[in-house]
């Protein structure tokens, strides 16, 4: 019988997020790439709601590329299986909302 590990809470959901939005940010050339791919422009990061949207982006994006999560999950120390879950998280409602930030 295969054990699912247990979900993550919306504390941590965010956090890994926010790591994940930082990481990407963190250089001119992912940062990009993340919004051709997105389709946004740097005006996004202050539009008014916008930040469950973006920060659920971060986690699609790094999702989509394996080797650019690896890459994450090392640099930030952070279990790729825990950023998977964030995702799960807030793909399903229970990460971050515009409403609570959590």
């Amino acid at each position: 019988m295969e054990k699912h590990p247990a979900p993550l809470s919306s504390d941590t959901a965010r956090d890994i997020s926010i790591r994940a939005l930082t990481f990407l940010t963190s250089d001119p050339s992912m940062l990009s790439r993340f919004l051709d791919i997105s389709g946004w422009t740097p005006e996004i990061f202050t539009a008014p709601g916008s930040r469950a949207a973006i920060l659920a982006a971060s986690l699609d994006y790094l999702m989509s590329e394996e080797d650019l999560l690896l890459t994450f999950a090392a640099n930030c120390d952070v279990d790729p299986g825990d950023v998977a879950l964030a995702h799960r998280a807030i793909q399903s409602g229970t990460g971050p909302t515009e409403k609570t930030g959590r």
